[in-house]
């Protein structure tokens, strides 16, 4: 938690309004008011954005909802992109973002001004008054942003998956914990109440002991094929394309990487499950107290390709008994594969959420819930209907971006930090090594090391250019 201090003196509220006959706008460094880390309750928490692409952009309106929140600056290698492809809509990178920052901040103070940047490291070099930064870069480059940017102080939120690697997964627990900085990772359904409530049922024993979870998602179809293309297109005007490759290997642009299909690419993404599974088996992980499996095996419905994400995949988890929860398997399908609808479930009934959802199965019944953390339903029916519901318990979130804000200024940690974001991760991106090896691990958690099969240790953290290396 952060230190608080009392200000005697001028006020840093004084010092700016003083400043305001110097220049339209100004922003103070925080180290000459109170410290790395330290943002008064009373203050704005001053934060940059790494990555300016649609998720970027998202997330950027949603900081824009909170009043105790200024983003000074912004960095990414591509000036402007248009993501009407794509599920995000219209143009983004840092040009657009920097224009709406400064349209935003501008109808309350005339002048307000957003540095921008093509590498974050320039930036978080550069701009001292810093408090927090926001990254939304593709998957590869999540620890790259977010360690440097914990080794600085500043507070973090990244987007999921919060790694590209296991080995990553633990790095940024590690870096986190030392550091002591807000953190709170981007699965947005973990501050919502529908996750809460199906927590809180289940540790009631709303369904009796649970043995078995599916969990599933409808989402990619980013990239199809095999192997790398072969065509050479100029990179697009305005794009720095090795800054954007960052700790991978040297390869020529190509449209099927950048701007938004990268998850398709092992180098940069990890498909539909990588993608979907923060927000899907979060609420198994949480209410059933996963961590490490004993055991994972995947398999994909046209088979794994050394370069490109498959089309459709199964994972099966099994998590050992831990203390009265008995063992678990849990098991994750994508690209239009399901597990089957349980009995219990009528013919003119459905389950939650379509093509994004959880279900538990349980002794007496089982709990559906729609994806990123939706609300729970009991089959059958009768059961739901008659189910006393418990007294909540878990204190309820005033918004995911919020939390983390609240953070920064030395409230309670976020719900999502990296320490739980870690975990959720870790067990999410060992599916995909299992995938790729074509074998199912044994899986020692403490040594980070498959036992049965040394092939996993080439997926396990991957490599990384010469001046990319993370510590």
């Amino acid at each position: 938690m952060n230190k608080r201090i009392r200000y005697t003196g001028t006020s840093r509220r004084h010092f700016l309004k003083g400043a305001a006959t110097v220049a339209a706008f100004t922003v103070v460094p925080r180290h000459v008011l109170g410290g790395p880390k330290f943002v008064p309750p009373s203050e704005k928490v001053n934060v940059a954005v790494i990555g300016c692409g649609g998720q970027g952009r998202t997330n950027l309106r949603e900081l824009f909802k909170l009043d105790d929140v200024q983003v000074i600056a912004v960095a990414d290698p591509t000036e402007s992109a248009d993501y009407d492809a794509f599920y995000y809509k219209g143009l983004a990178g840092r040009r657009p973002i920097k224009a709406e920052i400064e349209k935003h901040y501008g109808t309350r103070t005339p002048g307000a001004k957003c540095a921008e940047f093509e590498d974050f490291r320039v930036m978080l070099d550069k701009e001292s008054a810093i408090d927090a930064v926001l990254i939304a870069t593709p998957d590869h480059v999540h620890a790259a942003a977010a360690i440097r940017a914990m080794r600085a102080g500043k507070h973090v939120y990244c987007e999921k998956p919060l790694a590209h690697s296991v080995w990553e997964c633990r790095r940024f627990a590690s870096v986190a914990k030392e550091s002591g900085v807000a953190t709170q990772m981007g699965n947005q359904g973990h501050s919502g109440d529908g996750i809460r409530q199906t927590v809180e049922w289940i540790r009631a024993g709303a369904i009796g002991k649970i043995r078995e979870v599916h969990a599933w998602s409808d989402a990619g179809r980013w990239v199809t094929g095999k192997g790398r293309p072969s065509e050479t297109p100029p990179v697009p005007t305005g794009m720095n394309w090795d800054l954007w490759l960052g700790p991978r290997a040297a390869r020529p642009y190509h449209s099927d990487y950048a701007p938004f299909n990268w998850r398709g690419w092992w180098a940069f993404g990890g498909g539909a499950f990588a993608d979907m599974a923060c927000h899907n088996i979060d609420n198994a992980v949480w209410a059933l107290d996963l961590d490490a499996p004993s055991s994972v095996e995947a398999f994909a419905a046209d088979g794994v390709d050394s370069e490109r994400v498959p089309f459709a995949a199964i994972y099966h988890y099994h998590f050992p008994a831990k203390g009265d929860r008995p063992a678990v398997r849990l098991t994750w399908s994508d690209g239009g594969l399901r597990s089957p609808i349980p009995e219990v479930v009528g013919p003119e009934e459905q389950l939650e959420g379509g093509g994004n959802g959880t279900l538990f199965v349980g002794e007496k019944g089982v709990i559906s819930c729609a994806g990123w953390g939706g609300a729970p339903r009991i089959f059958p029916m009768s059961l739901h209907e008659a189910y006393q519901r418990p007294t909540p318990s878990i204190p309820r979130s005033k918004g995911h971006h919020r939390d983390w804000i609240a953070a920064c200024k030395g409230g309670p940690a976020a719900s999502s930090n990296f320490e739980y974001g870690a975990r959720l991760t870790e067990i999410i991106l060992l599916g995909n090594v299992a995938l790729r090896t074509g074998k199912k691990l044994w899986w020692d958690a403490p040594a980070m090391k498959a036992t049965n099969t040394a092939e996993a240790d080439a997926y396990l953290k991957g490599e990384y250019r010469a001046g990319w290396e993370i510590a």
